[in-house]
């Protein structure tokens, strides 16, 4: 193991094919044992030596490409990684761009051994598109990779995208890409400012035949922090992901985000003051759900805002959060670039207890929320990790178009804001469904608890429609004076809780 141990730490620090004094080109190392254990020790090591920054030396003309033009680049058929072995899976590695400019190196593991030799950059696996390149070109890593799923005579189907910084997304079939998972925020909106760890190298595991799951490894750095992670992939109606991760601190940490998940939002039937769209909404998902460890069911819907706006929700051995797309309807987006209604839902649940914390929300104003995810979310564990401490969590991600976790209660299915009978008085709505309304006794008996701080709250009206299983809350809201308001809503018979909490902060 040792021997192992210390080979691999080497690899970050040498060329692909190193030469001797001499000239010669030198053997390429041995293959080693690998195991999740090996990596792990590989970022203790590294979490007591002096942070080295990436490297930033992407060459011309790809430094100063267009996105088109990075787009252009394909990798040639039959250059993929076990395109032809029948395991199940293929890896596409990613060319490097002026967004995705930080190298990764790449590692093949097979039964237990790794291949020390990482996975070198080949241009005549390259097709360039518009890029016209007429050298030869050294060695200049990737990106990342994308992982594919063989799907029959249909051919594979993308199903992961591990890439830029310590950001990877999933999809479930018939989804494209939107909400990003990373492996680790820290101090995320912090007046300190926020760093952003990068995945360094990732160590693939090559699948047995007929192995419905890929294990992928990876190194995570930065100037606070060391991090082992390992990724099981799953793809069935939605991709599950199993993520352990080992953190080694380099300084006392008072503020990680684990699970941390990032979307867009550019507006929503809440807010569309600053909006002038023919689309009635557009956004990667519709709110955050959070699953208490008391067993109550949160919905906060998203917003765009005006200001950077910071949420907490203080729990103890959370059950689960995520970022749901509850429209799957085209009619509510009307946008057949960007397919918002077929964006995956994903939904964290922890595999063990993690204690006291909060899930922390941060909605960053954008004006261009199709590029940039403006909607963070992440634990933040209430214990700091200081230096010397390790910690280890797991959790399950699903890639999903509906989490296999959902309130037994009535749910949220549209929040709506606009003017209300003057200027300063704000009107809202939202609607209840579901099959806790399937029994027309409990729907005739909801009645909404509702609350406003600050603020004023006026003209309650509570609508039901037995034919539809809904239940319709309209009511006002006068700020008075003040800049922003804390709401609450519940729907309740008699004494017992029959929908999930809706919160929403209103602000200026």
């Amino acid at each position: 193991m040792q021997a192992a141990l210390s080979a691999l730490a080497a690899s970050f620090a040498r060329p692909s094919a190193a030469q001797d004094p001499a000239g010669k080109q030198a053997p390429p190392p041995k293959p080693s044992p690998f195991s999740r254990e090996t990596i792990v020790d590989v970022a203790r090591k590294r979490a007591k030596e002096p942070y080295r920054p990436p490297p930033s030396d992407l060459r011309e003309p790809f430094a100063s490409m267009t996105y088109d033009q990075y787009v252009g680049i394909k990798l040639k058929p039959g250059a993929a990684i076990w395109g032809g072995e029948k395991k199940g899976f293929s890896i596409e590695p990613l060319h490097r761009s002026p967004m995705f400019s930080t190298p990764v190196e790449i590692y093949l593991v097979e039964n237990g051994v790794l291949n020390q030799e990482r996975l070198s950059y080949d241009q005549s696996q390259f097709d360039y598109g518009s890029l016209k390149i007429t050298e030869k070109l050294p060695d200049m890593g990737f990106s990342g990779f994308r992982v594919l799923r063989a799907q029959g005579e249909s051919g594979p189907a993308e199903i992961a995208l591990f890439q830029g910084w310590s950001f990877f997304r999933a999809t479930a079939p018939e989804q494209v890409y939107g909400i990003r998972a990373r492996g680790l925020s820290v101090r995320t909106a912090d007046p300190r400012g926020e760093e952003i760890p990068n995945f360094i190298a990732f160590y693939i595991e090559r699948p047995a035949l007929g192995d419905n799951a890929l294990v992928v490894h990876a190194l995570l750095e930065s100037p606070s922090v060391t991090g082992a992670y390992s990724f099981t992939l799953r793809p069935s109606e939605a991709t599950i992901i199993d993520t352990e991760l080992t953190l080694f601190p380099r300084v006392d940490l008072d503020h990680i985000g684990i699970a941390s998940l990032a979307g867009a939002s550019l507006f929503t039937p809440l807010d569309r003051r600053r909006v002038d769209d023919i689309r009635p909404a557009a956004a990667d998902m519709a709110g955050l759900q959070i699953l208490t460890g008391k067993g109550e069911w949160l919905w906060r819907p998203l917003s765009n805002r005006a200001d950077l706006q910071l949420s907490s929700f203080v729990d103890n051995s959370l059950k689960g959060f995520g970022f749901l797309q509850r429209n799957r309807d085209i009619s509510g987006f009307e946008d057949l670039d960007h397919h918002w209604e077929r964006r995956p839902s994903l939904w964290i649940e922890p595999h063990s207890d993690w204690g006291e914390g909060s899930v922390q929300l941060v909605e960053i104003p954008s004006e261009s929320a199709e590029i940039n995810q403006n909607v963070v979310a992440y634990w933040r564990p209430k214990q700091p990790l200081p230096v010397g401490k390790e910690a280890t969590y797991a959790y399950r991600q699903f890639w999903c178009w509906e989490p296999p976790a959902r309130p037994p209660l009535a749910y949220v299915i549209e929040s709506r804001g606009g003017r209300g009978a003057t200027p300063k008085i704000r009107r809202f709505l939202v609607v209840f469904a579901g099959e806790a309304f399937a029994d027309p006794g409990r729907l005739a008996a909801a009645e909404a608890d509702l609350s406003a701080g600050p603020g004023t709250l006026l003209n309650k009206r509570v609508y039901k429609e037995t034919q539809n299983k809904t239940c319709r809350v309209a009511f006002d809201l006068d700020p008075g004076g003040e800049s922003y308001s804390e709401l609450r809503l519940v729907l309740k018979a008699g004494d017992e809780i029959i929908s999930e909490t809706w919160l929403y902060r209103w602000t200026l």
